[in-house]
């Protein structure tokens, strides 16, 4: 029977696992894609499930099919059942993805895949359709200040709270790795908790940088500066503080991506603050984008779809700054055009909104989808007539040329079959 598992994983963009059966197992809390393949690994050699490990980034279709032939000797003459774990099963194509269909479908091999796509976008539907996902979310700041934690406590290293500043003893054991302790501030490791943004490898290769770089300057310069670690006595030694982390990371790493879901997120976010009319959010879904290397010519041809979408005809002037904000990102380039765009971006969140003529639209197209039949013809007398022929016809005849006239003219402009019809009888209900 599946179970629904909840996971949180280690990685910085959440990671998509796709199974043919759920798996559970006690220690899959905190797993990331591949720890949660080690994990089953380990669970499968309990029972005498043979587990295979692939990566799409090396395999072959040939790796792929050899796997399953041997998967099919091993039911066939122990009764073994096959688990098959694709890491980075976003790299094999479409018809690559198709090998696994048959064999999924019959039970051959129970299929997990790993990625970091969202596999709607990724994934073959009729695999997809086959399968469960599991979502493994990025991990929480208190997840990332333990897991910091526990690494310091491997390091050697002591964490000194605010008041070990004062002459409070600090925690933790001293490194005997090295000829003089390192102390690290308990608000720095909260800061690089929320500086790797969810991202654990972030944090964990920020951390031991960190604590490498203060030792290696300290060993190049050949002296220790004295800390007051404990009362009434003192301690030569490394203090790694807040303002050392912030220097090593640089920035927080920004989630986004701009080949994968994240890119259509953020577009998505930013759209909807600017309808919204919230200009704070606006700005800082388009800092998201620009400051995560989004290419500012994509962001300036979707505001100028904005501009006739969601303003319209309540600010004409619209189409005409997002069109100018196009051009100005084509002349200048990042990073100066950044003020073009986030101008651009605060006028639209603030200007009165209207979506009367996408509406209209919207009706048009849905009216020519639902006919049925041949579509109508163009009506005679508003056909062009450039040749004898075609004006023998009757193309042409009788259409009133409304600038002659001083009076409103009637004339009709739609098929026979469609008059009356108003597109725009939303805005008028």
């Amino acid at each position: 029977m599946n179970v629904p598992v909840r996971v949180e994983h280690c990685f910085r963009k959440a990671t998509y696992v796709i199974v043919t059966a759920t798996l559970v197992d006690p220690e899959v809390d905190r797993a990331g894609g591949t720890t949660l393949a080690h994990i089953i690994a380990n669970s499968s050699k309990k029972n005498g499930t043979r587990f295979v490990t692939l990566s799409a980034t090396s395999a072959k279709t040939n790796d792929v099919r050899d796997v399953i032939s041997q998967a099919q000797n091993e039911k066939r003459l122990f009764k073994r059942k096959t688990i098959l774990f694709i890491d980075e099963i976003h790299r094999f194509n479409k018809s690559q993805q198709d090998t696994f269909l048959p064999h999924v479908e019959c039970g051959m091999v129970t299929l997990i895949g790993a990625t970091t796509e969202n596999p709607s976008f990724q994934v073959n539907a009729a695999l997809l359709s086959r399968c469960r996902v599991i979502v493994l979310e990025k991990l929480s700041v208190e997840a990332m200040e333990a897991i910091l934690m526990r690494a310091v406590r491997s390091l050697g290293v002591q964490v000194l709270g605010q008041g070990d500043q004062h002459g409070s003893s600090a925690t933790g054991s001293s490194s005997g790795s090295s000829e003089f302790p390192v102390y690290i501030e308990e608000k720095a490791l909260n800061t690089l908790a929320y500086l790797c943004d969810g991202d654990a490898r972030a944090g964990l290769n920020g951390l031991q940088l960190e604590v490498q770089a203060r030792v290696q300057a300290r060993l190049a310069v050949g002296k220790t500066t004295p800390l007051n670690i404990t009362e009434g006595g003192s301690a030569d030694g490394i203090l790694i503080t807040e303002e050392h982390v912030k220097e090593g990371l640089q920035r927080s790493h920004i989630l986004y991506d701009r080949a994968g879901e994240e890119h259509y997120n953020c577009i998505s976010a930013l759209h909807k603050s600017m309808r919204g009319s919230d200009e704070n959010a606006s700005l800082y879904w388009l800092a998201r984008m620009l400051e995560g290397g989004e290419d500012p010519l994509y962001v300036a041809r979707r505001l100028v779809r904005f501009a006739s979408e969601d303003i319209g005809l309540a600010d004409p002037l619209a189409l005409t700054q997002a069109v100018a904000a196009y051009q100005g990102c084509h002349f200048i380039g990042m990073p100066e055009c950044e003020v073009i765009l986030a101008q651009c971006v605060v006028y639209f969140a603030r200007a009165p909104k209207s979506v009367e003529v996408y509406r209209a639209y919207s009706n048009a197209k849905e009216c020519l989808r639902t006919h049925t039949g041949p579509l109508p013809p163009v009506p005679l007398h508003l056909r062009n007539a450039p040749t004898r022929l075609m004006k023998n016809l009757g193309y042409g005849k009788g259409y009133k040329y409304n600038p002659m006239y001083k009076e409103p003219v009637e004339q009709d402009y739609l098929p026979e079959e469609l008059k009356g019809t108003d597109f725009f009888k939303e805005r008028k209900a």
